[in-house]
């Protein structure tokens, strides 16, 4: 099974030339939180980032997370 969230966030970070070991001090200042890199790699592989954690990452990569309605 395609894991999409990693995908989505790898195509984001290669969009802003970014690694994520660039993004987690980043994430990690945003929300207060401690992100450790080994830990957060899991979590994207096992699909398990939150929908608020995506939604954080986006504002810190400086997108907007937003919902289109399909015309099909």
């Amino acid at each position: 099974m395609e894991n999409r969230i990693k995908k989505q966030l790898k195509h984001l970070l290669l969009e802003e030339d970014m690694k994520i070991k660039d993004l987690i001090p980043l994430l990690s200042k945003k929300t207060k939180k401690d992100y450790a890199y080994d830990s957060f790699i899991h979590r994207l592989g096992r699909a398990s980032i939150t929908y608020e954690e995506m939604i954080d990452i986006a504002d810190v990569l400086g997108y907007d997370i937003q919902f289109v309605k399909r015309t099909d």
